[in-house]
């Protein structure tokens, strides 16, 4: 049989020899199945599943907008489904996952935060005659009770009044960019607080809401007491439905010096908790600082400033955070961004000797460099929160990521501080129509969302998924990543 060549003239071509023939026949048999099923396994692979393509189109998402993964767990066999996988996206909170896992890998589950506080000079008669010293070092859960305990453990050395000033020591972090408005204009939300190497109580004040009665006002308490902060002790009790209370305050909580209300509080609503970021929040850990010294009975001299230990100086005492395994629990099953933020940090000051974002993202590309080594580039790291415009995974990095993570002596750290579906964290009102089991964090920004973490299948295999959507639906992806999920349980 001929061939139509470039000159349009026929081309023929001598017969191969019998043993030849044979040849490619045995080879054809042996090697053509084999090419056939890795081809049917790659198209099985970028089919998405009917349940999912239905909830993609209720949501007005495009399937050319998500990125899908399901593996198993222990990376032996080819993935499950595999759509978009090599395409880097915005992860939103997901990307907390890297950080904790680069944490747990690094500086190990029983990693503490220390605390150490210096006195500088005699203490006579209960007094501290000279400056007391605070230094941070990045700790992510310095709360208002913790506070307390170090605070009174100054006193139990027996000091009760300070001649010279509390001096705060915040030289661990450089100074991390502090407009709480400067990602999305929502500076009062507590998410949005900086990391900070003296982070007190999130930089958040937590208002509390109790009907009285017999008196027509709701008591209002705030916690921590904020010196020099005016703080409106009640507000008008109103009739009618609980509703947007929120509103029904209308709250002024944007003056530094004062915190009030214009508006009612509904009977209806009972007690009711609201935590609000503090209008400047690099004010707030002297405030809150120089407040609970004098609500414990304890008095300063001087006054609560900015500045550095000296050289010379020995501490008198340190406080210990909780352990890291401790806090990625707070971090990925409540998305906590500043305690994300806080560890991202502390990597750089760890292994780069200096808490600044250029270190920790240094250190966290040479981590993934010698312990994930995917071979196909790596993620662009910003802050390790995800509440950033800038940071980029796919899904087979993050899917590589797991499965990495699975082999790991950490893996029971990481997979317990992610939300457990129905029952937990972000995913305690997502429970599965299948009824299986998931650990999963989740991700929400403006046009992206998402899922990833770990699917417990039916039949006793272990999955690693992701899903992620980057568009002006995302939100309305959710559904669709939930029968993802579920199609994943019942392998």
């Amino acid at each position: 049989m001929g061939h139509r060549g470039p000159d349009n003239r026929s081309m023929s071509f001598p017969a191969l020899p019998t043993a030849s023939r044979r040849a490619c026949r045995t080879f054809a048999r042996a090697v053509l199945p084999v090419l056939a099923a890795a081809a049917a396994s790659v198209a099985a692979a970028q089919a998405l599943p009917p349940e999912v393509e239905s909830a993609l189109t209720r949501a007005k998402v495009p399937r050319d907008a998500v990125t899908l993964l399901v593996a198993d767990a222990d990376g032996v066999r080819p993935p499950r489904l595999a759509w978009r996988a090599q395409v880097p996206v915005n992860p939103a909170s997901i990307m907390k996952l890297v950080t904790t896992y680069a944490g747990l890998d690094l500086l190990g589950p029983a990693f503490t935060w220390n605390t150490p506080v210096y006195i500088d000079g005699p203490i006579r008669n209960g007094v501290l005659e000279g400056n007391l010293y605070v230094r941070g070092q990045g700790d992510p859960k310095m709360v208002i009770e913790r506070l307390w305990l170090l605070l009174r453990r100054v006193q139990g050395l027996g000091i009760h009044t300070i001649a010279g000033d509390i001096v705060l020591d915040r030289s661990a972090f450089d100074t991390v960019d502090a407009d709480p408005n400067a990602f999305d204009g929502e500076g009062l939300r507590p998410y949005n607080a900086a990391p900070d190497a003296l982070l007190i109580n999130f930089k958040s004040v937590v208002m509390t809401f109790v009907p009285n009665r017999a008196m027509s006002t709701a008591q209002v308490s705030f916690d921590p007491y904020l010196q020099g902060v005016a703080m409106q002790a009640t507000v008008p009790l109103s009739a009618g439905e609980c509703g947007d209370w929120r509103a029904t305050l209308a709250a002024d909580v944007a003056d530094p010096a004062r915190m009030r209300f214009a508006g009612s509080y509904p009977t209806a609503c009972g007690e009711k908790t609201w935590a609000v970021a503090y209008a400047d929040p690099r004010g707030y850990a002297a405030r809150a600082i120089g407040g609970m010294w004098a609500e414990m009975g304890s008095q300063l001299k001087g006054q609560v400033r900015d500045g550095q230990v000296p050289a010379d100086l020995k501490p008198a005492f340190e406080v210990a955070s909780p352990p890291l395994a401790e806090v990625i629990r707070d971090i990925n099953k409540y998305s906590n961004n500043v305690m994300a933020q806080q560890l991202f940090l502390t990597l750089g000051l760890q292994q780069k000797k200096r808490g600044s974002l250029d270190a920790s993202r240094t250190a966290m590309r040479q981590w993934w460099n010698n312990r994930i080594g995917t071979g196909e580039g790596q993620p662009v790291f910003d802050n390790g929160s995800g509440l950033s415009r800038d940071e980029r995974i796919t899904a087979g990095e993050l899917g590589k990521m797991l499965q990495v993570a699975w082999r790991s002596p950490v893996m029971p750290e990481l997979m317990s501080s992610l939300p457990a579906s129905g029952v937990d964290g972000t995913l305690k009102r997502r429970a599965l129509r299948s009824g299986g089991a998931a650990h999963l964090k989740t991700g929400t920004l403006r046009d992206a969302a998402g899922v990833a973490g770990y699917v417990h299948g039916a039949s006793g295999r272990r999955y690693v998924l992701v899903a992620i959507a980057n568009h002006g639906n995302a939100a309305a992806a959710r559904p669709a990543f939930d029968a993802l999920v579920d199609w994943a349980t019942q392998d």
